[in-house]
């Protein structure tokens, strides 16, 4: 019996005939609607001709979850005095409750876009729904694209609704063709807000690592919310790990129950939250329950304002579900949920002025998630690189590019990025390619079936233990995990292997999936971490029970905060044989020649990825590679590797001097400026080199004068422009020093400049006098001779002339005599 009462009470009844209107002119429309006001459960049943005067339809509503997909077909078979499976059903993955005369069925997003790949033009269907738009999960909006493809092509009287809580509903217009928007009133209540936050700062959310003092203040202020308020209360919380920490914090709380709802929670557990009981209830949910499910009683929202959103390191090829602070869009959802029946209140876990600073929307998960999946969706459709599909944000190249090499190397798609049979194949096993291409290649239903579930922690690390926890199993996960993998052997031909004895062949047939399915994570112990072969390294936690295997293939890994390696969450044994074979695309041998230690290492190397199998000693190496390791060892440590005597070393200097003053042709003799150059000037010495020790025995000089202007002729000015050295009124010829290629200089004793008026210059530039004590110690330093003489000498003189008697101090020493002697071998 139709229960009219319920009906007739929910809110978007008024929007009906608006809406009909929009479908039966344009054929699509956006449906904007607050939680709680039918849109998911009056809307389909209408739309069907179930409820009022509309024709009988076949409507398919998808949803982002499968919990909300069961929880929203019982809620419309309850309206209609029925039990799923009549006029009302529900298909999700490894479940389908629909009978002869359903005419609403209710799907995951996923299970749509199989039946899309199989049949385009979803024969028998007469509307589909996609509920819970805002939320920007990949596969709805792949299964908009693909609708709005079918209907311009192949059906356009295929009706489209895109329906919502909250979305950029004009975006969505746009996207199906100016689709005209309709928009319901809810009839929520007022919710007051408080402000909730830790007394003492709390660490931000890393990986899928939370604050455990956050989770403390949390489970305190569902303490709070019950004493301070009446109702339900329902506590958002990022995780399953999550809640199972709040809950055992709460314990057993007096007059109220604590229940858990999550995508793994039992059918029973999901039944007892959405239907009243008689005591108080605690709700420990994630996002789930923002805006897909109906939580009745609900008065009180603690939201710890945290969520788990997909992320993808494509540097490490880690890709995971990671911790993150939900978007103010997110907090006005899960506030709204304490208004539904009457004035609520939300406690939010944080402070007022963070919460102006939150992002406005979650990330839409094509930005961020792996593409892997999607990719070979795209491809398979017939449009590999989704330049034609109707997506409110285009895929970043990035990660699509990322996506097709993993689909390549799978054998999913072809050169030109087309779908192959056997990528065809893998787009219906309904799993990540990934583990479908395990899958087919392995047989084995049973640890696929793992590795496609969000384990629970108690199972440890050690994929074949996983194996026989969940076979001796009695929870709710070794219940779904059954249902999967009979599911798989449904749909996957060849794959029969049944349930075997645990034995140890399990940690064969699990290394052997875990390295089909993530080939470039197979890792080689290496110290005390492994290195896989993609090159990232991963640790193991202290208590796994993979400590001691030679090998593991790692098949989930996150990166724990400040590491540059990757944690293994999930992994098996393997032997260097599956090794081998599993990543067998990534086997190399080749020659290696290259700069290390100090010196030129030659050697043969088998290499699977970043791991070293195997290395020789290599006797012959190619020339041209011992030449690339010399430059690179000049490169690392300088052109001190050779050989610079004291005439080398001057004529550097001179020319670095020349460049500087006078530019071309003088050549620049930088460490830049030579490394470019070198084939010019060191190549001949250079090929005769076959290790450190022999550029040790190369002539830097003689190979630097190549470099001279010789082709001009400026060549043999070099010893007129930059002298090696000048003479001085003395007689002596004195060095100069280009040390300093702005000022060269000049260490000569005093009395040997007596008489020169100015000071001697190199190329235009004077040089910078230092003149020595009789004894050769500084006694004065000066680029103007002539001012030297007029203004310093008295007092050089003045304190020299009593400690050196015999060396002649002049009173006028421009025009006195210079010499290299002392006053009496000068008067001899």
């Amino acid at each position: 019996m139709i229960r009219y009462d319920a009906l007739d009470a929910l809110p978007v009844r008024e929007a009906l005939p608006a809406l009909a209107d929009a479908l039966g002119a344009h054929g699509t429309a956006v449906l904007v609607a607050p939680p709680g006001t039918g849109k998911t459960t009056l809307v389909p049943l209408v739309l069907a001709g179930l409820v009022g005067e509309a024709p009988a339809r076949r409507v398919v509503v998808a949803e982002p979850r499968r919990i909300a997909a069961r929880a929203a077909a019982r809620r419309m078979a309850w309206l209609l005095g029925e039990k799923p499976g009549g006029s009302v059903g529900y298909t999700v993955r490894g479940e389908r409750v629909v009978g002869r005369h359903t005419r609403v069925e209710v799907v995951t997003t996923g299970v749509l876009l199989q039946r899309l790949q199989r049949d385009q033009e979803l024969a028998g269907v007469d509307v589909v729904v996609l509920d819970e738009c805002h939320e920007r999960h990949l596969d709805a909006d792949t299964a908009a694209a693909f609708l709005w493809d079918v209907r311009q092509a192949l059906r356009p009287e295929l009706r489209l609704v895109a329906a919502s809580a909250t979305t950029d509903a004009q975006g969505w217009a746009d996207l199906l063709g100016g689709a005209p928007v309709v928009e319901a009133r809810g009839a929520s209540y007022p919710v007051e807000v408080v402000w909730a936050p830790p007394a003492r700062p709390v660490r931000a959310p890393h990986g899928t690592r939370v604050d455990p003092a956050l989770l403390a203040h949390v489970a305190s202020v569902v303490r709070r919310a019950l004493a301070e308020r009446d109702g339900d209360v329902l506590c958002f919380l990022p995780g399953v790990g999550e809640i199972a920490r709040v809950a055992g914090q709460l314990g057993d709380l007096a007059g109220a129950d604590v229940l858990q709802v999550h995508g793994r929670a039992p059918a029973a557990v999901q039944d007892a939250v959405l239907s009243a009981g008689e005591r108080r209830r605690v709700v420990l949910a994630t996002s789930v329950a923002e805006s897909s499910l109906t939580v009745p009683g609900v008065r009180v929202v603690v939201d710890s304002g945290l969520a788990r959103e997909p992320r993808v390191d494509h540097a490490r090829g880690l890709s995971a579900l990671t911790t993150v602070r939900a978007s103010r869009a997110a907090g006005r959802q899960r506030a709204g949920r304490a208004g539904r029946e009457a004035p609520g209140t939300v406690y939010r876990c944080w402070t007022e002025a963070e919460d102006a600073r939150l992002p406005r929307f979650p990330a839409p998960e094509i930005q961020v998630a792996d593409l892997t999946a999607f990719a070979l969706q795209a491809a398979c459709w017939g449009d590999p690189d989704a330049s034609g599909l109707a997506l409110l944000d285009p895929p970043p190249g990035g990660a699509m590019a990322a996506a097709r090499e993993v689909l390549s190397a799978i054998g999913a798609v072809d050169s030109a990025g087309r779908a192959t049979e056997r990528g065809v194949r893998l787009a219906r096993l309904g799993v990540h390619p990934r583990l479908g291409r395990a899958l087919l290649d392995s047989g084995d239903a049973e640890v696929v079936a793992l590795l496609g579930e969000d384990l629970p922690r108690s199972y440890g690390d050690d994929l074949a233990a996983v194996l026989r926890t969940a076979r001796r199993g009695d929870d709710a996960f070794a219940a779904r995990w059954r249902a999967e993998v009979r599911r798989l052997r449904g749909v996957a031909e060849g794959v029969s292997r049944p349930a075997a004895p645990d034995g140890p062949g399990d940690e064969r047939r699990a290394g052997a999936v875990a390295a089909l399915a993530f080939p470039e994570r197979v890792a080689r112990k290496d110290g005390g971490s492994y290195l896989m072969v993609s090159g990232t390294r991963a640790e193991l936690s202290e208590d796994s029970a993979l400590h001691g295997a030679p090998w593991i293939a790692v098949a989930v890994a996150d990166r724990p905060l400040g590491k540059g390696h990757a944690r293994v969450r999930l992994g098996a044994a393997v032997d260097e044989d599956l090794a081998r074979r599993a990543a067998g695309a990534l086997l190399t041998e080749r020659d290696e020649v290259r700069w290390a230690d100090g010196d030129v290492v030659a050697r043969r190397v088998e290499r699977l990825g970043a791991v070293e199998l195997a290395v020789r000693p290599l006797r012959d190496a190619d020339p041209g590679l011992v030449r690339a390791a010399l430059l690179e060892g000049l490169r690392q440590e300088g052109f001190g590797l050779l050989r610079w005597s004291a005439e080398a070393a001057g004529l550097r200097q001179r020319l670095a001097f020349l460049h500087r003053h006078l530019g071309a042709p003088w050549p620049d003799v930088s460490d830049d400026a030579l490394h470019a150059r070198v084939e010019e000037w060191l190549e001949p010495e250079l090929s005769r080199a076959r290790r450190r020790a022999d550029l040790g025995r190369l002539d830097a000089g003689q190979a630097l004068t190549r470099l001279l202007p010789w082709s001009t002729g400026d060549a043999a000015r070099l010893a007129e422009l930059a002298p090696e050295r000048i003479t001085v009124p003395s007689g002596s010829r004195i060095r100069i020093d280009y040390g300093n290629p702005e000022q060269p200089v000049l260490a000569v004793k005093l009395q040997e400049m007596f008489g020169l008026q100015r000071s001697p210059e190199v190329a235009g530039v004077p040089l910078l006098v230092h003149l020595l004590s009789p004894a050769g110690r500084p006694a004065a330093v000066t680029a103007d001779l002539a001012s030297f003489w007029r203004d310093g000498y008295r007092g050089v003189r003045a304190e020299l002339r009593g400690r050196y008697p015999r060396h002649p101090w002049p009173e006028d020493p421009a025009t006195a005599e210079p010499t290299r002697h002392t006053n009496a071998r000068s008067r001899r």
